[in-house]
């Protein structure tokens, strides 16, 4: 399963490339990373078509778990989907650009 780590994860959202939060709507409004989608991985099977299949995505969720789960589900369905480790915490502690409230 690709994997990267948060530095390398802000520099891929800066550039671009869609970041999608795999986690609960109240753990999303707590704190997100800047950029952030929320699509939580208990709608991910309903709404894998909201992900691109056509440009890498990197997925995060609160300690890297259950984004790499979602990551190894969409790749295996054609999507390019890769795991940031350690998830939000990591981010968070990397003192990277964070955010708080609910999804837009």
């Amino acid at each position: 399963m690709p994997e990267i780590d948060v530095h390398e994860a802000a520099r891929r959202v800066q550039a671009g490339v869609i970041l999608i939060d795999v986690r609960e709507p109240d753990e999303y409004a707590e704190v997100h990373a800047v950029g952030a989608r929320l699509l939580p991985l208990s709608d991910l099977t309903g709404r894998a078509d909201e992900v691109p299949r056509d440009q890498p995505v990197l997925i995060i969720c609160r300690s890297g778990a259950r984004s790499e789960r979602a990551a190894e589900w969409l790749n295996d369905r054609g999507a390019s989907a890769t795991n940031v480790g350690g998830g939000t915490n990591a981010w968070v502690a990397a003192g990277l650009p964070t955010a708080t409230g609910p999804a837009n």
